[in-house]
């Protein structure tokens, strides 16, 4: 059985956010801010290097796969039998950055984790921002 690309999907966000990229860039590469608004974590911004997520729901494996500073970030995202991947992307703008995020790879049969997904990014952005508006 194939499935066609169409069907399947990414969850998007997209935000203008008033700080420069690189303050953005360190809450989401330094582990310790990761934690803050995202979860438990012993990333590191190297590409191949596995990390993995931790929450009290769970655990999610994750592998960096491209790292372009202040601008790209891409890592795969695999937990309870969903594999996709996650791209950060910083474009500047006039009064900070637009932050887009896209977790792609949902298939039709993986509603619940789509939904989840949409509402857990909502939720992550909010505490991207607190965060952001905390450190200097």
């Amino acid at each position: 059985m194939t499935i066609a690309a169409t069907e399947i999907r990414s969850v998007i966000v997209e935000r203008d956010i008033a700080f420069p990229p690189e303050k953005i860039w360190r809450a989401l590469t330094q582990p310790h801010l990761i934690e803050e608004w995202l979860m438990k974590n012993d990333f590191k911004p190297e590409v191949d290097h596995r990390f993995n997520l931790r929450a009290d729901w769970g655990a999610v494996d994750c592998q960096v796969m491209a790292i372009e500073p202040n601008r790209t970030l891409s890592y795969s995202w695999a937990a309870y039998g969903l594999e996709s991947v996650v791209t950060w992307t910083l474009t500047p703008t006039k009064t900070g950055t637009h932050l887009r995020m896209e977790q792609s790879g949902f298939r039709p049969d993986q509603q619940q984790a789509y939904q989840g997904a949409q509402f857990g990014w909502r939720k992550f952005f909010a505490g991207l921002e607190q965060t952001l508006a905390r450190i200097d």
